[in-house]
């Protein structure tokens, strides 16, 4: 062990008994505040306050500019109830102070790490913590008291998921990154214009490999200095929020990577990952596993959660990989895994981490949401935990995705093959509270854009573009769509340069933004689309039977009949005049959207004069109209007179 040369560390401890208890029995769930780096002033000095979780550490400094990385020169103090916590206050430390902990374990290893709750780090290739803090005036108060009616789940939430080094950049240093604060401006007037409801960040918290795109990250308490600092974050975040938009962030809980200044190995045991590398090691990710059984940990990670929504005003969490957490079989041949303790494949310790994580964010921020990536049937994800669900808010439709995708892939005249592909979603959308997520995962790894998975020359493409969208916004559930898709990005997305914002000068493009526009307008406005977008009641086949002709009717119903919508789907290039459906009601319908009109590059089949219901029973309807279909087009109708009033 390194012998104490010399000392200025004074003893000092932010933890009560009580806290420490919390902590090892997985119950302390604002942990920021007593972990990591702390200005304060003890005995009229100003300093900082340092603390970390190191059991198996036999010595602990602090090192840093300050000291000139002299690993004796401030010895921190383990404290005297074996919890394995090693704290102390060093004088004429302040904030800015970059610093690491030196830690020598019972093996005789040593080791340099960053602090696992600093609240900033140094800028990637660099590895040092940086004393800071959370202070910020924030000026949100008025959307923080009302936000629990735009995150409820009878309100639209319409999602536009950024990585935020690529969403744009310095148009004259393109290999710059833009800052959080150079960024507010733009973005919040670009997502408001949309009118998307909320923003996602894919992962903006400290990770050293850029290529990662935030999911292997190494400071959990920290938002990523390669754009700014916290309070440039809140600022950013603040800015959304000023004008009326919510902000998601995506949260890794699921993994870590092995990087030397990382959480593996942090005091020369495995302390945050599982030690059995047959639970604690992920193939798939070349990365470690959290020991989610450890109360240490679980305090760790639910604290994490709450940090971003208390510190933060965050207004969700989309949690990455949860399927991975949930099996210990994820990735894993027959002999690379452990049966849990009633045989099964089921990850019991993660599953009741998971069910706490959301009872305690819902307890504490009640009008906030937790939002799972969840890729398998695990049943009630998105339902209560005392009915015996995770109790998360939403679910990404992992299913309607794929189908979605693979069913408008194929080339129109074998559409009436694979009817029942673009049906059955509806089998089961009401299984749980299902997010529809075109992300950022559908545009990577060789699969192209979105626009380019449409068949056809260059106009069917967009039609067929433009029909996905008008069926994703039309179809029950919340909305997602990853930044580009929205004006028809070309080039598969890249997180090394800006999205290729030239393309909106031209019709194609900008035909499908100003549908986007169009479609986020519709889905916010008509309560048919959000009142009961989670419930049975809020849709009806009308019908679904036309499979020779590609053509899908539904109906989609709110709190007041009066605002029932009827759509229809024209899944060919051919148009249909005259078309026969069955509405639910008699009166005067009109076209309330189309998706081939002539603004969003489409060829102008419309309906504009008003339908008036006839006594012809169509479609099990008593009554029905007549309408064009445009081609490869998506066509909502609203009762505009009921002959019942």
């Amino acid at each position: 062990m390194p012998s104490i040369l010399s000392t200025s560390v004074k003893p000092f401890s932010r933890f009560s008994d009580f806290d420490v208890d919390l902590f090892k029995a997985g119950k302390h769930f604002k942990l920021y505040e007593k972990f990591g780096s702390h200005v304060m002033e003890l005995d009229g000095v100003i300093g900082t306050y340092f603390s970390v979780w190191a059991p198996n550490a036999t010595f602990v400094s602090v090192i840093g500019n300050f000291n000139t990385w002299n690993r004796d020169a401030h010895p921190l103090l383990v404290r005297w109830d074996s919890s394995g916590i090693w704290e102390g206050f060093i004088p004429n430390v302040a904030r800015g102070e970059v610093y690491k902990y030196f830690i020598h374990s019972s093996s005789g290893e040593s080791f340099e790490k960053g602090d696992p709750y600093a609240l900033f780090w140094e800028e990637p290739p660099r590895t040092s913590s940086i004393v800071w803090d959370t202070f910020f005036e924030w000026d949100d108060t008025n959307w923080m008291q009302n936000r629990w009616q735009t995150n409820a789940l009878d309100r639209p939430i319409s999602v536009y998921e950024i990585h935020f080094g690529s969403w744009k950049r310095d148009p004259q240093k393109p290999e710059r990154f833009l800052s959080y604060r150079e960024i507010a401006d733009d973005l919040c007037a670009y997502v408001k214009e949309m009118g998307f409801t909320h923003v996602e960040f894919m992962p903006v918290m400290e990770h050293p490999f850029f290529g990662s795109w935030g999911y292997q990250v190494t400071g959990y308490f920290a938002v990523s200095s390669r754009f700014g600092s916290p309070q440039d974050f809140m600022y950013l975040i603040q800015k959304l929020h000023q004008a009326g938009i919510g902000v998601i962030m995506d949260w890794v809980p699921s993994h870590f990577p092995g990087d030397a200044h990382g959480l593996f190995y942090f005091d020369g045991s495995h302390l945050y990952e599982h030690a059995d590398p047959r639970k604690g090691y992920h193939p798939d990710w070349n990365s470690y596993i959290f020991d989610y059984g450890r109360n240490e940990v679980r305090s760790f990670l639910i604290s994490n959660a709450l940090f971003w929504l208390d510190r933060f005003h965050a207004d969700g969490l989309r949690v990455d990989a949860v399927a991975s957490m949930l099996y210990l079989d994820y990735s894993r041949k027959q002999d690379e895994w452990i049966p849990n303790e009633f045989g099964g494949r089921e990850n019991l310790d993660a599953v009741s981490l998971l069910k706490e994580i959301n009872e305690t964010v819902y307890k504490e921020f009640p009008a906030a949401q937790t939002i799972a990536e969840e890729s398998t049937a695990f049943p009630g994800v998105s339902r209560p935990t005392y009915n015996g669900g995770l109790g998360f808010g939403m679910k990404w439709m992992m299913g309607w995705m794929n189908d979605t995708l693979n069913y408008f892939s194929k080339d129109p005249v074998y559409r009436k093959y694979h009817q029942d592909q673009i049906t059955f979603s509806i089998v089961y959308a009401f299984s749980e509270n299902f997010m529809l997520p075109l992300s950022h995962d559908e545009v990577v790894y060789g699969k192209g854009a979105l626009v380019n998975k449409m068949p056809g020359d260059e106009w069917q493409r967009f039609a067929n573009l433009r029909l996905l969208y008008a069926y994703m916004f039309t179809h029950p559930g919340a909305k997602l769509l990853f930044m580009g898709a929205e004006f028809g990005q070309t080039s598969e997305w890249s997180h090394d340069r800006s999205l290729d914002w030239h393309l909106t000068q031209f019709p194609p493009h900008w035909g499908i933004q100003e549908e986007v526009k169009a479609l986020n307008k519709l889905y916010c406005t008509e309560p048919a689309l959000y009142e009961k977008q989670f419930s049975t009641d809020g849709f009806e086949w009308i019908d679904r039977s036309d499979a020779e002709n590609a053509i899908l009717i539904y109906q989609r119903k709110g709190n007041d009949w009066k605002n029932d919508l009827v759509i229809v789907l024209n899944m060919t290039p051919m148009v249909r005049s005259n078309y026969r459906i069955g509405v639910p009601h008699l009166g005067t319908w009109v076209e309330l959207f189309n998706s081939d009109e002539l603004n969003y590059y489409g060829s102008g089949v419309v309906n504009e004069r008003e339908l008036h219901a006839q006594a012809q029973p169509w479609h099990e309807k008593g009554q029905s109209i007549e309408v064009s279909l445009a081609p490869l087009a998506a066509v909502v109708f609203k009762l505009k007179r009921s002959n019942l009033i």
